[in-house]
């Protein structure tokens, strides 16, 4: 059994609070550069920043196990790296490498998936987020399992696009797909019928996640599935007819559309005997679609019918559910835990947050693991999200879960508890700059009541966050300037950010400080600063603790 060392000089406190701001970023860009946290009016946020100890956290690249520091930091990563104190290579790093060995290609699944299309004369699909943002998927990841398959022979392939606009600029996708049917076009003059079936905005369709929305993936299965959608000749045309009729949408929150023949009708049904693969390597996306394709009974989905195919997704997106049983290429395996220690040491611990966050929190802080280490120890609580626009509500649950967490103080039950706020994230992914400045300004409200529960506690209050996105939300350009449309007003950014974050400790004695003398600090560095607040030294491998021991 996994143990801790105690610390030769004992606990600093008996009660841990971690307050991870889903987004909230640092950079010294003010406003006019989309600087939403610098422009909101968050006195409690910035005086605890300003007044007690604080230090920067790399949340990006190679800090969260991504393939470079060109790559942005996502909330997956970031918590995998914050509940488990080291930095593993995550999915966008894995995928990329097993093409370039050719292992993927070499296994099993894959030559399964492809020896289905070729003795049964199927079609082979593809579905997937559609854009380079490198979070969820890459395109070029698309394009060399395309060029693997045409290569094992496969002559009929159909493509189903999942728009982006989130993790790239928000009305990017033609810049996306224009050259790729360009590299389409190339394929169909070897003699390959291959072919964009259908799509759709990522937040409207296919890619809900926790169980937040099922009727996105209702949506998602009639366009890919049953071809049953609004028809047009092509995907551009889809995309450029929906900024037409609506030039305020934005690529996630494009309607669903289907690609006919000349006569109308679909030219990409998902049928029996065809093989499916999901080409995002991301899990919390993934999951649902992937249930909807590989279990017969799902009363959470209505389906006409259950086509029997071969799907494989990407990756496993759930290793202990085993969803799916067939996948290309193996996620991380994140071992030894922070959870798991202290579930083995014996010390509660309590994980809250709204449906959009909960995830986080439990399966990808524990390593991509669900369930419990030892449910008697532990207590997680979801708040349930509301499914609108979040623009439209930028203060999201936070009322609801600052209630539970200040029960969850008051009760002295918990030496640990975590929470995350998902405001700057999902408020700033909608690249409404004046809600995301309302969202965060609700959280300082917020954080004003648990700083005033903490003193009453006597419990060491942490926030730090898991990547940059309310930061930064206008596109700049190589010098670091806001971008501006013909009228002069600036170019939303919608995507994270590669900025590192703030990690600030609140001691209500005043007595804790952070090291001084670290070289360079990342998220890794936090699991070992719990264990360190509460009397434990890191376990072998761990990133330090930032707390400076006299």
């Amino acid at each position: 059994m996994l143990t801790l060392k105690k610390h030769p000089q004992g606990a600093l406190t008996k009660q841990v609070l971690l307050i991870v701001l889903d987004g909230v970023g640092y950079t010294e860009k003010g406003f006019e550069n989309g600087n939403a946290v610098a422009k909101a009016n968050m006195p409690v946020l910035k005086g605890l920043w300003k007044n007690h100890p604080t230090v920067l956290l790399k949340a990006h690249g190679t800090a969260v196990g991504m393939p470079s520091d060109e790559d942005m930091g996502n909330s997956e990563v970031g918590h995998n790296v914050l509940g488990s104190g080291r930095i593993f290579d995550q999915g966008a790093k894995l995928v990329s490498l097993s093409i370039e060995n050719g292992s993927l290609f070499n296994g099993p699944i894959w030559k399964k998936i492809v020896s289905n299309c070729l003795n049964k004369e199927s079609t082979f699909h593809f579905i997937g987020l559609f854009s380079d943002g490198n979070v969820h998927s890459h395109i070029d990841h698309l394009k060399a399992l395309i060029d693997n398959a045409i290569k094992q022979n496969i002559k009929k392939i159909r493509l189903h696009i999942l728009l982006d606009g989130r993790d790239v600029p928000e009305k990017s996708a033609l810049d996306y797909l224009i050259p790729f049917e360009t590299y389409l076009d190339s394929h169909r003059k070897s003699g390959i019928d291959i072919l964009i079936a259908s799509g759709g905005g990522r937040m409207e369709l296919t890619m809900d996640r926790y169980d937040a929305d099922w009727s996105m993936i209702e949506r998602g299965w009639k366009h890919h599935v049953e071809g049953d959608g609004r028809i047009f000749s092509s995907a551009k045309e889809a995309i450029e007819t929906f900024r037409t009729e609506n030039p305020s949408v934005i690529d996630q929150y494009l309607p669903g559309f289907v690609i006919g023949d000349g006569s109308g009708n679909p030219v990409g049904k998902i049928l029996d005997n065809d093989s499916v693969v999901f080409f995002n390597f991301r899990g919390d996306r993934a999951i649902e679609i992937s249930r909807a394709f590989t279990e017969e009974n799902l009363p959470l989905l209505n389906r006409k019918r259950f086509p029997k195919v071969e799907f494989a997704g990407m990756m496993q997106y759930d290793g202990d559910l085993f969803i799916p049983k067939q996948y290309l290429v193996a996620p991380p395996t994140i071992d030894r835990t922070m959870g798991e220690y202290f579930a083995n040491e014996g010390i509660a611990q309590y994980a809250l947050s709204e449906t959009q966050k909960f995830g986080h929190v439990t399966f990808f802080w524990n390593g991509n693991r669900s369930g419990y280490f030892n449910q008697n120890l532990e207590t997680y609580e979801e708040v349930k999200s509301d499914i609108i626009p979040f623009d439209q509500k930028p203060e999201m649950k936070a009322k609801e879960i600052t209630d539970n967490l200040v029960l969850a103080l008051t009760s002295h039950k918990f030496p640990f508890l975590r929470v995350n706020y998902a405001n700057g994230d999902m408020v700033g992914h909608t690249g409404n700059m004046d809600a995301t400045i309302k969202g965060l300004e609700y959280l300082d409200v917020c954080l004003d009541r648990i700083k005033k529960i903490c003193d009453e506690t006597n419990t060491v209050l942490c926030i730090t966050a898991d990547h940059g996105n309310a930061d930064e939300m206008y596109q700049l350009d190589k010098k670091g300037n806001a971008q501006t449309t013909k009228d002069g007003k600036p170019v939303p950014k919608t995507s994270h950010t590669l900025n590192p974050v703030q990690f600030v400790l609140y001691d209500p004695k005043g007595k804790i400080q952070l090291e001084p003398n670290l070289k360079e600090s990342g998220l890794a560095n936090v699991a070992a600063t719990m264990m360190d607040l509460l009397g434990f030294e890191a376990p072998e491998g761990y990133h330090p603790s930032l707390i400076h021991r006299n």
